[in-house]
């Protein structure tokens, strides 16, 4: 920076500074530049050294003297744009939606009635921000309006922004060809230099994130994840670098490199917690997720309770309950999160869909579970994406087990371990083929069944998902147990129990609960209920302890 410009013009010096990233810098020049004249535009500058050095007094104090000063001058655009931002403080900061409204309502004031400028602009990417999960179409709507305005006035920053929302509203609605060639044009746009204002071009980029992680499109994301992280970490943009972080560990979870994932989101909830406290859950949901797949379901569903409120807490506590065997809790978590998302062509309620179905079919639910398999089938087909269409293919699968339509199920599973072998995601086809192994098994198929269980088993191991690894463990043991009982029901006391009934009295001697023995066996809840039933008949049997008993005398557990 030039050191007599600083003397001589420090307001210059400041959004110089700004513009290639020199925050404390930009600090000194402005408070040089208030010393000398209160001016709004010193003020407002200040305002933005102070929000990238992460001081919340300072971004609140110096944007409101900024707000009132261009009040008391008669320039409500320049109001009506700081009161715009002011509203973003308020949620990253304080994390206060209705205070943010507040300030939305005051820069609308201000506007309406005027001609559009830039400011409107401004206006309609924030509104559009806070509006997005709700009402997604609206959104659009805004941020198509900021794209608009931000080319008919040459503001490159209101483009990208605006070009970014617009993307991400699109694919959340399922048209991926219009909404990834806008959040492509943006983040080209955000990293090629044109931004002046640079947290623009990272919040530009984020939405592209953002998008590919809706869809599944991992690599991608994760190659976007690394360029955005360079971008802030040149710039020194700590906010969008702690909330990339976090996304792109999303990414690394999904991609199986869970120890990197856990070095990012630690680096991720440091910079949130220090700078940005409400924005912390997009750290501590991601953590919840990778804490589920460890089997460590106690932690997980602690961090989930962290955040309360978000609706993808409650698509990650439906997710353990499942993997609890609580599908009435699961399937009561699944509609809280669909209904958080009611329009149908939201992407984001296929994730939810997904664990519907799988609660509803063990439920014995058809019909419900049918719709939800339709949905889940139209929107993964509108799509196109391959963790989609396997998320469909297997969700069919679980259906088709409930109905012991075991032939049929194989199918569907073979076809959702095949789209998924292109998508570098072990723990989806890690999951997958031990479905598979459990119905093979049920087919009688032994030889295969054991070769895919192990495959899961080995891939489980190696990721370190404990609890899928005993799940496997347990699928490797009811086909031994399997071997176990051919013979051993023509004989004695229990001559008269078929082999699938043989198989659920081993499982009964285990301890398995009805729902445990579905799961093991890929049957309904309510067939093994029909079994345990006929063996207590046949043997003469009060109760399940008793049936236990019976089973170890003879061998079989």
């Amino acid at each position: 920076m030039d050191g007599q410009r600083t003397v001589d013009d420090p307001l210059a010096a400041g959004w110089d500074a700004l513009r290639i990233g020199g925050w404390r810098e930009a600090r000194a020049c402005f408070e040089a530049a208030v010393a000398v004249r209160e001016s709004p535009e010193a003020f407002e500058g200040l305002g933005w050294a102070a929000y990238y050095l992460d001081d919340d007094p300072l971004t609140f104090e110096a944007r409101e003297r900024a707000f009132r000063l261009y009040r008391q001058r008669g320039d409500d655009r320049s109001a009506a744009r700081v009161a715009a931002w002011l509203a973003d403080d308020w949620l990253e900061f304080r994390g206060e939606p209705a205070v943010a409204n507040g300030w939305l309502q005051r820069a609308h004031r201000l506007l309406d009635g005027m001609e559009p400028g830039p400011d409107h602009g401004w206006l309609a990417v924030h509104e559009a921000s806070l509006v997005f999960d709700e009402d997604v179409a609206a959104a659009r709507r805004l941020a198509a309006q900021a794209v608009e305005l931000g080319r008919r006035f040459g503001v490159p920053e209101l483009e990208m922004v605006g070009l970014g929302i617009e993307g991400a509203a699109l694919v959340s609605e399922g048209d991926l060809v219009a909404g990834m060639s806008r959040v492509d044009e943006a983040s080209a746009a955000a990293l090629s230099g044109e931004a002046e204002i640079l947290v623009c071009a990272a919040w530009a980029c984020c939405a592209l994130i953002s998008a590919c992680e809706l869809v599944g499109d991992y690599e991608r994301a994760s190659d976007w994840c690394r360029r955005v992280r360079e971008f802030c970490e040149q710039r020194g943009i700590d906010i969008l670098l702690g909330v990339c972080r976090a996304k792109y560990a999303g990414v690394l979870t999904w991609q199986g490199r869970w120890a990197e994932a856990e070095d990012e989101i630690g680096r991720a909830t440091e910079v949130l917690t220090r700078s940005r406290p409400p924005l912390v859950r997009r750290a501590l949901l991601r953590l919840g997720e990778l804490r589920r797949r460890q089997g460590r379901l106690d932690e997980a569903e602690a961090l989930f309770d962290r955040c309360e409120g978000d609706p993808f807490a409650l698509l990650g506590r439906a997710r353990i309950a499942v993997d609890r065997h609580r599908y009435g809790e699961a399937s009561e978590l699944a509609d809280r999160f669909l209904r958080r998302f009611p329009d149908r062509n939201r992407i984001e309620r296929c994730a939810g869909l997904e664990v519907a179905v799988t609660a509803l079919s063990a439920l014995g639910e058809r019909s419900q579970a049918e719709a939800g398999l339709a949905e889940l089938r139209e929107i993964a087909a509108k799509t196109g994406t391959r963790p989609l269409r396997a998320a469909a293919l297997a969700a069919q699968g679980r259906i088709e087990v409930a109905c012991e339509d075991l032939e049929a199920a194989r199918r569907s599973f073979e076809d959702a371990l095949d789209v998924l072998a292109a998508t570098g995601a072990p723990f989806e086809t890690a999951q997958v083929r031990l479905d598979l192994a459990a119905v093979l098994g049920s087919l009688r198929r032994r030889e295969t069944a054991r070769r895919e269980a192990e495959a899961a088993l080995s891939d489980f191991r190696q990721l370190g998902a404990t609890g899928e690894a005993a799940r496997a463990e347990a699928v490797l043991r009811t086909l031994r147990g399997r071997e176990a009982t051919r013979g051993l029901t023509r004989e004695g006391p229990l001559a008269a129990l078929s082999e699938r009934e043989a198989e659920v009295l081993v499982l009964v001697a285990d301890g398995l609960t009805n729902a445990e023995i579905a799961a093991r066996l890929v049957v309904s809840e309510h067939t093994v209920h029909r079994h345990v039933t006929s063996i207590l008949r046949k043997l003469g049997l009060p109760s399940r302890a008793a049936a236990a008993s019976v089973a170890v005398r003879h061998g079989l557990a």
